[in-house]
């Protein structure tokens, strides 16, 4: 697969944009992220096909449990800082900007944590839907207003464009996470837009992330990802047979699933479970029960 390609929302048109709208309705978030924009460019039909397949776990409130719980767990674990706005040396329509797009985040981190894990087993071999528990909430719809309207479209510097000022802190950034001097994730682009905020969050976040309070939040995340996937009451018929038989080529089918498999671990593994730390330290995060 070509990861530079990229179809971007400003650019979708007709079913593409269709698409694109549903996954943001859907993720309860302004934002298609990089994996839908670059498998998107690359396969539109399988993802289309792969779109219709997922779609029902985003869909319960069984998944809305899942999310509340994911974030529980990481900011339960971890003791991350907290400001008020008058101590982010912002104006106030910049702290408000700076707030919006962090909610996004907060609001993805548990979809995205689903989207690879499901993906991932699904067209990998692994348990998807094994132990569906007798409850309501396993078929019961979502709650309409869970996470619904709270963030703002991010934007974001360009990879080679982070500002001076904040160099040593991506450089920081990149050795902890495992990235290498050509990839930045969108949470840190984002903030490389405040870079003083960025230097002050990292700093105080940084001895946190290397802490054991931070691997038993990466533990307790993805405890509550495995069983609500392996609890899905809709098991998607996205494995690689399933998807040879619907049409699609092989190669184009292992692409999908490499990409998936490479996103459900290695560097990104750290930073979706940090998304709702950095939201937390401005006040930003989502509920944490329903």
């Amino acid at each position: 697969m070509d990861t530079s390609l990229e179809l971007h929302a400003s650019d979708a048109t007709g079913w593409r944009a269709g698409l694109y709208d549903d996954i943001r309705h859907t993720f309860r978030a302004p934002v298609v992220n990089w994996i839908w924009r670059t498998a998107t460019a690359n396969h539109p039909e399988l993802v289309r096909y792969l779109w219709g397949q997922l779609k029902p776990a985003f869909e319960t409130r069984a998944f809305a449990e899942a999310s509340v719980a994911y974030r529980d767990a990481v900011l339960t674990a971890v003791d991350g800082p907290r400001y008020r706005p008058g101590e982010l040396d912002l104006a106030p329509a910049e702290a408000r900007e700076l707030r919006g797009q962090i909610a996004t985040f907060d609001a993805v981190a548990p979809r995205l944590a689903v989207l690879f894990e499901l993906v991932d087993r699904s067209m990998n071999g692994g348990d998807v839907g094994t132990t569906v528990p007798d409850d309501r909430s396993a078929t019961e719809p979502y709650p309409e207003g869970l996470d619904a309207g709270r963030g703002l479209d991010p934007s974001m510097v360009a990879v080679d464009a982070v500002p001076e000022s904040a160099a040593e802190t991506v450089s920081s950034i990149r050795e902890f996470h495992g990235f290498d001097d050509d990839s930045l994730p969108s949470v840190y682009r984002c903030l490389a837009q405040w870079p003083g905020f960025l230097n002050r969050v990292w700093d105080d976040l940084d001895p946190e992330l290397r802490s054991q309070d931070f691997e038993t939040a990466l533990a307790d995340a993805s405890t509550v990802v495995d069983e609500y996937v392996e609890g899905f009451a809709y098991r998607p018929s996205l494995s690689r047979e399933a998807a040879l038989a619907a049409g699609f080529d092989g190669d184009a089918v292992d692409d999908i699933a490499g990409l998936f498999a490479e996103f459900n671990g290695g560097p990104v593994e750290t930073v979706i479970p940090a998304l709702p730390l950095f939201a937390d330290s401005v006040g930003a995060t989502g509920r944490r029960r329903l």
